[in-house]
């Protein structure tokens, strides 16, 4: 059995994704900063029949994250799916000229060390799985294709972090790990025809499955 890693995992659009890939036979590693939320997530995906694990890391500090990764690879097992999608902090999102250098720092940790440290992490054990097998997916609000002037530092640091899923897209395509990017438009709203967790939960497994296309954008209304 093989695992899908959540990096930013919460009650909404990870546990929707948890559901989803836990029905189709994976183990799930959850991951954030909060062990508690963690293991009552675990509980109530239990109750589904889904086979989950919490693990504790920040998403600004690599370190934590390639040792949490390590941790659910030894203890669920191989990862074959890495999804990084946490939640910005509000700090983040302020006027372009009210932004000064220390207002970046953390976007570009958040958005950036982050998901590097990850990828570093979950690439040699997705070569080992064989071609066609592994999958990195990234999730991400609006402003990283669309800057937006009163959220800075998410627009900076988003269109970084998309201009690193698009150049492991052409490198790791190569070998045939998928890489792909969700960009939601917006909140993400239960019930809504379009941006349910449940709905964007189908979106990331089909963009696994089919491996056809980079980028999946769902638009603000």
């Amino acid at each position: 059995m093989t695992t899908i890693a959540i990096i930013g995992a919460g009650s909404g659009l990870g546990a929707a994704v948890a559901r989803k890939f836990g029905a189709e036979g994976y183990s799930v590693g959850l991951i954030s900063r909060n062990q508690g939320r963690l293991d009552a997530l675990a509980d109530e995906l239990a109750k589904d029949g889904v086979h989950a694990k919490g693990f504790t890391a920040d998403v600004r500090d690599p370190a934590s994250i390639s040792k949490a990764l390590e941790q659910v690879t030894e203890t669920l097992g191989p990862i074959e799916v890495l999804q990084y999608s946490p939640l910005p902090q509000k700090d983040f999102m302020r006027p372009v000229l009210e932004t000064t250098p220390a207002d970046l720092v953390g976007p570009i940790e958040f958005s950036i060390y982050g998901p590097v440290a990850a990828v570093h992490q979950v690439v040699p054990g997705m070569r080992f799985l064989g071609e066609n097998r592994g999958t990195i997916l990234f999730v991400n609000g609006g402003s990283a294709v669309k800057p937006g002037r009163n959220v800075t530092g998410t627009s900076v640091a988003f269109a970084g972090q998309a201009a690193y899923a698009q150049l492991l897209n052409e490198v790791l395509g190569e070998e045939g790990i998928q890489v792909s990017q969700l960009i939601i438009g917006g909140r993400i709203e239960a019930g809504d025809p379009e941006k349910d967790p449940s709905v964007l939960a189908e979106i990331l497994w089909d963009l696994h499955i089919k491996r056809d296309r980079f980028r999946h954008q769902v638009s603000e209304d």
